[in-house]
């Protein structure tokens, strides 16, 4: 009997291992590029206290964090992974997230919001930072809604994907 409980315990430790080996593996291309787009912001801007990391993979991959600026205004920075062209806009300047959700269900009536993310639309080879609204309409169809941060407006939809 004793010997089954120490092999169990041998086993659920080697699981434990490989499954935590397996959980860092993949979050490390995440975890360089959140100090790529660091160490890029600190160099080309005067943002500090870099919060809210978000990898976005569009046309171009860009990253998305928050900053605040020099007057201590709260700021969100997209950062080119390609270029490591920088584009910043004040968060009070821009739409909200709830303002860009609001638009898709006064549009789009969905289903179920699955998430909602800052992004980079390229409309006519320009890239405008965006809302992207990923959500489930009826039957279970999955689209894609873009919100101009700066104007709150439609920059496109992808319907029925």
């Amino acid at each position: 009997m004793k010997k089954w409980i120490g092999i169990s315990i041998v086993v659920v430790v080697i699981l434990t291992g490989i499954c935590t080996k397996i959980y860092l593996n993949s979050v490390s291309p995440v975890k360089k590029g959140e100090e790529r787009a660091v160490t890029i912001l600190k160099e080309k801007t005067d943002l500090t206290d870099f919060s809210d990391f978000q990898l976005f993979n569009g046309e171009e991959t860009y990253y998305v964090l928050k900053a605040k600026n020099q007057k201590d205004e709260k700021v969100y920075a997209w950062v080119s992974e390609k270029s490591e062209k920088v584009i910043t806009r004040k968060v009070k300047d821009g739409t909200s997230r709830q303002e860009a959700i609001d638009l898709v269900y006064s549009e789009k009536q969905p289903e179920e919001i699955i998430s909602v993310r800052l992004g980079m639309a390229r409309i006519q080879k320009t890239d405008r930072p965006s809302w992207e609204v990923y959500y489930k309409s009826e039957g279970n169809s999955i689209n894609y809604y873009y919100v101009d941060y700066d104007t709150g407006k439609k920059i496109r939809a992808i319907d029925n994907f």
